[in-house]
């Protein structure tokens, strides 16, 4: 398993992007910071909270295994830092993963919806019960 973390700013927060790469299947989980976070406090907030996010469905990708020359390396971390925003495959598993939240808030308020209905149709019954009997 392999893992990475790009912080950059997506006005007006400070973005984490957290990718999990394990057996060829990437999964993205997305966490505003809201201020300009120190070196610090990231390295608490992945202590603290790894295990409590929520990643989004693995997606199918490939890792390409560069050479290890070490200028090419030194090129390549060059060109992350320079780099500041989030990778496409990154943003597509992003974009899945909020597709899939809004179909679930949708059916959790479609039931609490539902639950609401019932409740009155059943305290009207009620109503209707006392004011038969007099009460």
């Amino acid at each position: 398993m392999e893992g990475k973390l790009t912080v950059f700013f997506d006005d007006p927060f400070w973005v984490g992007v957290f990718e999990k790469f394990d057996g060829g299947k990437l999964s993205v989980c997305r966490i505003v910071f809201g201020a300009e976070p120190t070196d610090a406090e990231i390295y608490d907030f992945i202590l603290g909270n790894y295990y409590c996010l929520r990643f989004s469905a693995p997606v199918k990708t490939e890792i390409k295994q560069k050479a290890d020359n070490p200028k090419r390396r030194q090129r390549n971390a060059r060109r992350q830092l320079e780099n500041t925003g989030i990778g496409t495959r990154s943003q597509q598993a992003l974009q899945k993963q909020r597709e899939e939240m809004k179909i679930e808030r949708k059916e959790i308020s479609r039931e609490q919806r539902e639950a609401e209905k019932l409740r009155q149709f059943e305290l009207k019954q009620q109503k209707r019960k006392e004011k038969h009997r007099g009460l």
